[in-house]
């Protein structure tokens, strides 16, 4: 046996470790994040707070990445991806125990402040997990690996709304249920704190590996010049804020008698399929994207979501509410098809790429606060063709972008 043999393993060794090790984060930020859209009919319902108001919570949890993408694309360059992952995880772990703090002590300042440093947490992890999952491994399975591990991230956003449907939706006369709300948060910050643990002690896993630590020689602005990029990010912007916009009041809508008034705990638990049908379409599209291009296939999801929305819209019923839940399944392969198309393939200029694809995602920010403005002054069911038309750039996107190439038509940067 040539003795180059072992070394040529090892990549193919770092890169399953690694993706076992992601597992836990992509499943633990699914988690968090659906546990907190149901803290925007808890809100509402326990504090009596407007939909505006009650859309802070995703303004707080979304800003930090407009905030603190720089500083956390510093660090990563600075130090790796797997110190770096590390710090997010032991933030978002700070930022869930204020959470508890803030729930039990009806302190709506205490938990915006904790929905930042959870958000902070999780920008580090978006910049580093994202990208390190792209560049190592097998470049050709770069999108099948991520949608993977977005289907576990699904897992997570499925097993959030179970819980949080028997501990953030009691009601508020419940003596019990200041205490409650907390309980997802807890259970997040011992789980998240034990993973930062994890990546701790494989700080050095990726030492030496080809793409892993060569962010700091990147001239960060230069990415601004790749049109495939820039209408990535355009793309990552207006999926994000659809999708967190629709998982926050999904809740309500269903309570609404235009949905057909189901209950609010069981309103809460039927949002688990929302989520759940991103894990299933995740799943189903690692699959799919052996056999179809991810383009095709983004743009195929692109024109189902708004078809979705306007059936949720102008029907009635349990057919309206099942509609607006069906969006998730649509959902689901957006976020790592779009990110994988748009980054760059040269390892050079990915982090400059991951921190522009990561700001985007300040769109989480921005729809969810316009679209609960528009449920007070015109109702919950109209305020939900602004997250519908956000599809439109997400097709476009799909219909510029050539896969497997990854080359934007002359279309795009004419």
């Amino acid at each position: 046996m040539s003795p180059a043999a072992p070394k040529t393993d090892a990549p193919d060794r770092i890169a399953v470790r690694l993706f076992r090790l992601s597992l836990g984060v992509f499943f633990m930020g699914g988690f968090v994040a659906s546990s907190i859209s149901l803290l925007v009919p808890h809100v509402r319902i326990a504090w009596g707070l407007g939909y505006g108001a009650a859309s802070a919570i995703q303004f707080a949890s979304f800003s930090s990445y407009l905030l603190f993408a720089f500083p956390a694309a510093a660090l990563v360059a600075r130090h790796g991806y797997m110190r770096a992952s590390a710090i997010g995880l032991g933030v978002m772990a700070v930022g869930s125990m204020l959470l508890v703090g803030g729930l039990a002590l009806r302190n709506y300042a205490l938990v915006l402040l904790a929905l930042l440093a959870v958000a902070t947490g999780a920008t580090f992890l978006q910049i580093a997990g994202n990208n390190v999952v792209t560049l190592v491994g097998d470049p050709k399975r770069a999108a099948i690996r991520l949608n993977l591990l977005q289907g576990f991230n699904a897992l997570g956003t499925v097993v959030g709304p179970v819980v949080g449907a028997m501990t953030l939706i009691p009601s508020a006369a419940h003596p019990m249920a200041a205490l409650w709300s907390g309980i997802p948060f807890g259970c997040a910050a011992l789980l998240l704190a034990a993973l930062a643990m994890a990546f701790a002690r494989n700080r050095d896993l990726l030492r030496g590996v080809s793409g892993a630590r060569r962010g700091h020689r990147a001239v960060w602005w230069s990415a601004l010049r790749d049109a495939r990029l820039r209408w990535g990010a355009v793309a990552i912007f207006a999926y994000v804020g659809a999708e967190v916009a629709i998982g926050a009041l999904s809740t309500d809508f269903l309570m609404s008698r235009h949905a057909g008034g189901w209950p609010a705990t069981v309103a809460a638990r039927l949002v688990a399929l929302y989520w759940g049908g991103a894990m299933v379409g995740r799943f189903a599209g690692a699959a799919l994207l052996r056999r179809v291009g991810a383009s095709m296939l983004l743009a195929a999801v692109a024109v189902m979501a708004p078809c979705l929305v306007l059936l949720a819209v102008a029907g009635q019923g349990m057919m309206a509410g099942f509609a607006l839940l069906a969006v998730g399944l649509a959902n689901s392969v957006m976020y790592p098809t779009i990110y994988v198309l748009a980054l760059p393939g040269d390892p050079e200029r990915a982090p400059a790429g991951g921190l522009i694809l990561c700001i985007a995602v300040v769109g989480g920010a921005v729809v969810p606060m316009l679209t609960g403005w528009l449920a007070d002054h015109v109702g919950l069911v109209l305020a939900l063709l602004l997250p519908g038309t956000c599809y439109l750039p997400i097709l476009g996107f799909a219909l510029g972008v050539q896969s497997p190439s990854r080359e934007l038509s002359r279309t795009i940067n004419s």
